[in-house]
Formats: structure tokens, sequence, C-alpha cells
């Protein structure tokens, strides 16, 4: 009796952590794609500003800057092994995440270094595409194509 009582005990609590870390995937699957959306979000009247159809701010540019630097120190942590499931991810980010979390810490230096060289338009036109250049190269090698 106390045998079956253990063994159902420990069965119990292991379909109980199995459900909390499916539920943990989840969650950091949509953190992460909300901190991404952030970025989307932060962009699109910046590439405005490259193209020329949207007049250039400054504090715009500067603030879409300060988000990329932030959230690119935050979201290495948010791919855990297996968190692919229900996301653009592809399995070569669990397969090459040296690589992978480089392409974090690169893309928030060079955001940081351009939020330091942009001054006026002629300055944000030089630096900015190089800083956006890198959210392309990631997604070519780790994002699902839609």
């Amino acid at each position: 009796m106390v045998r079956r009582l253990t063994a159902a005990l420990a069965a119990g609590m292991i379909t109980a952590f199995a459900a909390s870390m499916a539920i943990a995937q989840a969650d950091v699957v949509k953190e992460r794609q909300a901190l991404l959306k952030q970025f989307g979000d932060a962009t699109k009247p910046v590439g405005g500003m490259l193209r020329g159809s949207t007049p250039f701010d400054l504090a715009q540019v500067q603030a879409a800057l300060d988000l990329y630097v932030k959230n690119a120190k935050a979201l290495p942590a948010l791919f855990p092994e297996g968190s692919g499931p229900g996301s653009d991810a592809l399995p070569a980010i669990w397969s090459n995440k040296a690589d992978f979390d480089a392409r974090f810490a690169k893309f928030g230096s060079d955001a940081a270094a351009a939020r330091a060289a942009i001054t006026d338009e002629a300055s944000f036109k030089a630096n900015f595409p190089g800083v956006i250049r890198n959210c392309g190269a990631c997604h070519d090698s780790y994002r699902q194509k839609n």
C-alpha cells in the first residue's frame, strides 16, 4: 500500500513538473515574441526615416537604439533548449547556440555604438543600416520563413 501511494505520488509529481515545464516553455516563447515585436514596432518608423518617407526624429532613433541594446541583452536567455515549438525559431538556434547568442551580442554592441555616433540625419543614414543588417542576418539563419 505504501509503495503504491509512493509510486502514485511520484507519478503525480512528475506529471505536474512536466506540465509546469510546458507552461514555462510557452511563457518564454510569448515573452521573447513580445520583445521581438517591440523591435519591429520601434524599427518601423525609423525605417521610414531611412527611406525618406518619415521626417528624421533623433529622439525616436535614440529610443529605438536604446530598446535594441536592452532587449539584445535579455533575448538569448529566452531561447532555452526545446522552446522552438509554437514559434518561428529554427532548430539551428540550439545546434549553434554560441553563434546565435553572439549575434545578439553584436546587435547590442552595434546599436550602442550607433547610439553614440548618431547625432543628426547624415550620421543616422551612415550608421543605422549597419545595425539593422544584424536583424536580417539572424533571421536568414535562425527564423522560419513564412
